[in-house]
């Protein structure tokens, strides 16, 4: 109802209500409200799926002894020895026999930027039940891979039932992932940043409302529901910020040289594994062997460890053993990856940056005794730095220890920490621990796209060398006509000796002509000063000067004339050429 001129009420007819209705109903069938509902969806099955992943977690573990520690006073010495084979033999089976492509994060990086969003359900979903045995079993890898896969399945099951298009599909896998890390680590601001930083490269607002919501639904699920918790981790200040300033400044670089040692040595591992005789049903075995014998003596270091890095924040351990421990995480998990067992690399860089910034801490305190934060606060922000080196990712790894330790006190050292990490392990190695593995079959990723295809393709292979041109001498109302019966909305200009003087747009055509002025020629109007490409031009050079200069189209000429019009080349033209040579280079390696 309403208040008319003369006070009077009046309330609206059937036909106003109809069309309110209506554009009710218009509303709700968007397309963004359509993907936002089924996010909702998502988020709520992949917080059963991570419930129901944590509860299979900790039926293996008392299976295998494992909630136990492998204490060598329950169980013999060989039961500690060979129980991380039999996992690995088990896990060798499942991929051998059953899993026709393995899955990891670097897998879902690849499935969206090159492979459409396609994802094996039955291969993932096979490769989180292996994860279970891995790490019930002893090795040394953790559950945030196969949290963000079970997530990704929900994702792309939702996505095809409903048969969504490849792009939406990509939003809903995307949303799954979230939801995955999001549960997985009780971190709905975390998952939603990991997904964008590492999964998807780069931000677009249209993904990021699904995102939050099905990261805050999953986890709503996950910790009501099952009650999943992560960490409990005390608080600390910063005590002195100048003096402390300068050492997070100092275990930063420390945690980026790390970082790259974690990673280097898990790909050296996977290229020994590689290159041994065996057949590869038994080397997760082999690698859970090995495993085995560094958990008989330093048992600290099988499976995932949360009540070690408790331990170590809270400053129960001396600065040998943290080195210690250190150094076989590091080894323990590459054998346990590297040897084909299935698991995440998130947990055990955490659990190593605990190590750093523990017995960081320690030498800290020992020069400047009662000055300082105890080392658990160095361990802390040791966890962050050690993460963000190793997957490239500050911002998420900044948000996962926040959202953990719900403490907003250590933030400008955390913050500092993992940004100077991210700094040096990409100066020392540009490759993420999740990329590099993608550079080895042949692919660059950058920002979501494969940067190595652009920068191996020229404008000769991509430009329309039949183009359709104009004479300046025309009039407007020709160029009008020709615009409205064209698709074009921009033509390069010819002099009269039929040599490029120009090019002329829908955008000259608006500012440079007024209302009812038909007097003009197409040579008053044209842009003279031109940007063009040459033939023998990457597509990345040109696509940066699309970029730079904000233009659509370009016209290709020769280098030794600039008026010798080639061809022209426009946005579309280069993003359909990437989309035909992804598809036949994926087609190549798959």
């Amino acid at each position: 109802m309403q208040v008319d001129e003369k006070h009077k009420i009046r309330f609206y007819g059937l036909r106003e209500c109809s069309q309110i209705r209506e554009y009710i109903t218009q509303r709700f069938d968007a397309e963004s409200s359509k993907i936002n509902s089924i996010a909702i969806l998502i988020g709520l099955l992949t917080g059963l799926v991570i419930g129901v992943y944590e509860c299979a977690l900790e039926y293996f573990n008392s299976l295998f002894g494992m909630q136990r520690g492998f204490s060598v006073h329950e169980f013999p010495y060989y039961y500690v020895i060979f129980v991380p084979a039999i996992g690995g033999l088990i896990v060798g089976i499942i991929a051998h026999f059953l899993i026709k492509k393995r899955y990891g994060v670097d897998g879902l990086i690849e499935t969206v930027t090159l492979r459409g969003a396609h994802l094996n359900l039955r291969d993932s979903f096979l490769e989180v039940f292996a994860s279970i045995i891995t790490i019930s079993s002893g090795g040394s890898l953790g559950k945030e891979a196969p949290g963000v896969l079970a997530g990704a399945g929900m994702g792309t099951i939702a996505g095809r039932v409903l048969k969504s298009p490849e792009k939406q599909l990509k939003v809903l896998l995307g949303c799954g992932a979230a939801g995955g890390i999001a549960a997985a680590f009780n971190a709905p601001l975390a998952g939603v940043v990991f997904v964008v930083e590492v999964i998807y490269g780069e931000l677009e607002t249209s993904i990021f409302i699904p995102l939050v919501i099905s990261s805050v639904f999953a986890t709503v699920v996950s910790s009501t529901v099952f009650g999943v918790a992560t960490l409990e981790i005390p608080s600390y200040l910063l005590v002195s910020p100048y003096k402390e300033l300068a050492l997070y400044l100092i275990l930063g670089l420390l945690a980026g040289i790390v970082s790259t040692v974690f990673a280097r040595t898990l790909y050296f591992t996977k290229d020994i594994f590689s290159k041994i005789p065996l057949h590869p049903v038994f080397k997760p075995a082999l690698g859970g062997l090995a495993v085995g014998l560094i958990g008989f003596f330093y048992p600290r270091v099988l499976g995932l460890g949360y009540g070690v890095i408790t331990d170590a924040i809270s400053n129960q351990f001396t600065f040998k053993l943290m080195v210690i421990l250190l150094f076989l995480k590091i080894f323990a998990f590459s054998l346990s990856l590297g040897s084909g067992g299935a698991g995440g690399s998130i947990v055990p860089s955490l659990f190593v940056g605990a190590m750093l910034g523990g017995a960081f801490g320690t030498a800290a305190n020992f020069f400047f005794p009662g000055t300082i934060a105890e080392s658990g606060a160095y361990a802390l922000v040791g966890m962050g730095a050690v993460f963000a080196g190793t997957a490239r990712a500050p911002l998420t790894a900044i948000l996962i220890l926040f959202e953990i330790t719900r403490d907003y006190n250590m933030i400008l050292p955390l913050m500092f920490a993992c940004v100077l990490s991210n700094m040096m392990s990409n100066a020392l190695y540009p490759e993420s621990i999740f990329t590099e593995s993608l550079r080895r079959k042949g692919f660059k990723i950058r920002k979501g796209r494969e940067v190595d295809i652009m920068s191996s393709m020229y404008v000769r292979d991509s430009m329309i060398t039949d183009v359709q041109t104009v004479s300046e001498e025309k009039s407007i109302e020709t160029l009008t006509a020709l615009m409205q019966g064209s698709r074009h909305v921009g033509f390069p200009v010819l002099d009269s000796r039929g040599k490029l003087s120009g090019i002329v747009t829908l955008s000259d055509l608006r500012s440079k002509v007024k209302s009812g002025q038909t007097n003009k020629n197409i040579r008053d109007i044209a842009t003279r000063h031109l940007e063009v490409a040459y033939p023998d031009e990457t597509l990345d050079a040109v696509l940066k000067r699309f970029a730079s200069k904000q233009i659509g189209r370009l016209p290709v000429v020769d280098r030794e004339d600039k008026t010798r019009l080639l061809g022209i080349i426009t946005r579309s033209d280069i993003v359909n050429s990437y989309n035909k040579k992804v598809v036949e280079k994926v087609r190549d390696t798959a």
